[in-house]
C-alpha cells in the first residue's frame, strides 16, 4: 500500500532520489526537443535574413548566462522549487513567491502547446480524428507515466527521445548525402553571413535571436528535479550546462543543413509569412523526399508529447514546492511513494483544460504560444538577480568572484529584459495581468502571517 506524507504532520514532505545524469539530461532534452527548430525555422530564416545558423548559435551563448546561473543556484539550494528556491534564497520570501508564480505561467502552458502541437501532427495523419481527442489523449497518457513515477517516465522519456534522435541523424545523413550529390541551393555560407537577397543586417539577426531564445526554454527544468538526483547538486549543474551545449550543436547543424536545401530566399520566405510555417518540411520535401517529410512529422508528434511530458513532471515540482512552503494550498505538497501526485494531477489538470480549449480553435496555438515565454523570461531575470543577491550582496558563500557572480548574472539579465521588451503585445499584456495576481496574492498572504504572528505576540 502507498505511503502517504501529509504537511499537516510532516513539515518537510521528501521525495524519492532515483535519478541520474543520464536521466537529467534526457529530461531537459525531451522539453526543449532535439528538433525544436523544425517548427520555427522559416520564421527565424525570414527575421534573419537568411543567417539562420548565426541565429542559433547567439541563441545558445544568450541562453548560456542563465544556464551558469541555474548552476550556481542549484549548488546553493538544492531543492524542487528550482527558480522560486532560488530567489527566495537569493532576494527573499517576496521575490521568492513572484519568481515561483511567473514560472508557473510558463511551466503550466508550455506542456498546453506541447500538447497541442502532437495533437496537431497527428490529426494530420489521422485526419477522422479530431485534432482535440489526440490532445486530450496525449495528456492522458503522459500523465499516467508521471503519475507512475519520475524513473518510469524517465525511462519511456529516454525512448522518445532517442527516437527522436535518431530521426534527427536520418536527416543528417539525409541532407548531406543531396548536398554532395546535387550542390546547396544557397551558398555554403549564407547560413552564418545570410542568402544575399536581404542583405546582412546584425539588427535582424538580434531580431531573430529574441525568438529563437524561446526554443531553449525547458533546459531550467532539470533544476526541478535537484531532490530526486542521486549524486549531489552538482550533477544537476553539469546536467543544465550539458543539455544547454548539446540542445545549441542539434539546433545549429540542422538549421544549417535546412537553409542550405531551401529552394525558396529568406526574402520570399519574408514577403510570404504563409510560407514561413512549413519551410523546415519544405526544404526537406523538395531535395529528399515526401518519406522524410511522413517521418519528421510523426517524430514532432510523439516528442512534442513527450516534452510535454517532462513539462508537467517540472510543473508538479515546482506546485509541490510552493505548497511546501504554505505558498500554495497543503494538500499539494503531499507524496505518495515520493512522487508529488497531488501537484502533477492538478498541473495535468490545468494543462488538459488548456490544450482542449486551444485544440478546438482555429486560432488556439497562436493564443498559446504568444503567452508562454514572458512567465519563464521574468523568472530567468529573477534568477540572475538572486545569484548577485546571494553570492555579492549577502555574501553567503564568502567572497564573490565577481566575473561569475555580478558580471555573468548582470548580461544575463540583459538578454532576459531585452527578449521581454521585444515580445508580442500579447504576451507582454497577458504577462503583466499574471503578475498583477501574483502580488495580490503576496500582499494578502503577507497580510494573513502578519496577523497570525500578531495575534501571537499578544497572547499572555
Amino acid at each position: 500500500m502507498a505511503s502517504v506524507t501529509d504537511p499537516a504532520t510532516a513539515p518537510k514532505a521528501a521525495l524519492r532520489r532515483s535519478l541520474g545524469f543520464r536521466d537529467l539530461v534526457v529530461y531537459g532534452l525531451l522539453f526543449i526537443a532535439p528538433m525544436a527548430p523544425v517548427g520555427v525555422f522559416g520564421t527565424l530564416d525570414a527575421k534573419s535574413h537568411g543567417a539562420v545558423a548565426l541565429v542559433y548559435l547567439c541563441a545558445t551563448v544568450a541562453m548560456a548566462f542563465t544556464a551558469f546561473s541555474y548552476a550556481q543556484m542549484v549548488q546553493v539550494a538544492p531543492q524542487a522549487g528550482s527558480v522560486f528556491t532560488y530567489a527566495r534564497k537569493g532576494l527573499g520570501e517576496g521575490p521568492g513567491l513572484i519568481a515561483g508564480w511567473m514560472a508557473m505561467l510558463d511551466y503550466l502552458l508550455i506542456p498546453a502547446v506541447a500538447y497541442l502541437f502532437s495533437g496537431i501532427a497527428m490529426n494530420a495523419l489521422v485526419p477522422g480524428v479530431s485534432r482535440w481527442v489526440w490532445t486530450a489523449l496525449a495528456v492522458l497518457v503522459t500523465t499516467a507515466l508521471n503519475l507512475w513515477g519520475v524513473r518510469a517516465a524517465a525511462r519511456a522519456g529516454f525512448a522518445v527521445l532517442a527516437m527522436e534522435i535518431a530521426v534527427l541523424l536520418v536527416f543528417v545523413v539525409s541532407a548531406v548525402t543531396v548536398l554532395v550529390r546535387d550542390g546547396a541551393q544557397r551558398g555554403w555560407l549564407s547560413p552564418l553571413t545570410g542568402d544575399g537577397s536581404l542583405g546582412f543586417s546584425l539588427t535582424a539577426v538580434l531580431g531573430a535571436v529574441s525568438v529563437a531564445v524561446l526554443s531553449y526554454l525547458g533546459f531550467d527544468a532539470i533544476a526541478s528535479f535537484a531532490e530526486e538526483v542521486t549524486g549531489g547538486s552538482a550533477r544537476v549543474a553539469r546536467a543544465v550546462l550539458f543539455c544547454l551545449a548539446l540542445a545549441g550543436v542539434l539546433f545549429v547543424v540542422q538549421s544549417y543543413l535546412a537553409a542550405l536545401l531551401m529552394p525558396v530566399s529568406s526574402a520570399e520566405l519574408a514577403a510570404d509569412p504563409a510560407q514561413q510555417g512549413p519551410a523546415f518540411y519544405t526544404a526537406v520535401e523538395s531535395s529528399v523526399g515526401t518519406w522524410l517529410h511522413d517521418l519528421v512529422a510523426v517524430s514532432k508528434a510523439i516528442g512534442a508529447a513527450f516534452a510535454a511530458l517532462a513539462g508537467q513532471a517540472a510543473a508538479g515540482r515546482l506546485v509541490f514546492a510552493m505548497a511546501r512552503e504554505r505558498r500554495l494550498p497543503g494538500v499539494l505538497a503531499r507524496t505518495s511513494d515520493g512522487t508529488p501526485r497531488p501537484a502533477l494531477l492538478v498541473a495535468a489538470t490545468i494543462t488538459l483544460v488548456a490544450a482542449v480549449w486551444a485544440a478546438r480553435r482555429d486560432d488556439g496555438l497562436d493564443q498559446l504560444v504568444s503567452v508562454v515565454d514572458v512567465g519563464a523570461l521574468v523568472a530567468f531575470t529573477l534568477l540572475h538577480a538572486s545569484v548577485v543577491g546571494w553570492f555579492v550582496v549577502k555574501r553567503g558563500a564568502g567572497a564573490p568572484v565577481w566575473w561569475k557572480h555580478l558580471l555573468l548574472p548582470v548580461l544575463g539579465a540583459a538578454v532576459t529584459v531585452a527578449v521581454i521588451v521585444e515580445a508580442a503585445r500579447t504576451a507582454q499584456v497577458v504577462g503583466a495581468v499574471w503578475l498583477a495576481v501574483g502580488l495580490a496574492v503576496l500582499a494578502v498572504q503577507g497580510a494573513r502571517r502578519d496577523g497570525v504572528g500578531g495575534a501571537s505576540a499578544g497572547r499572555p
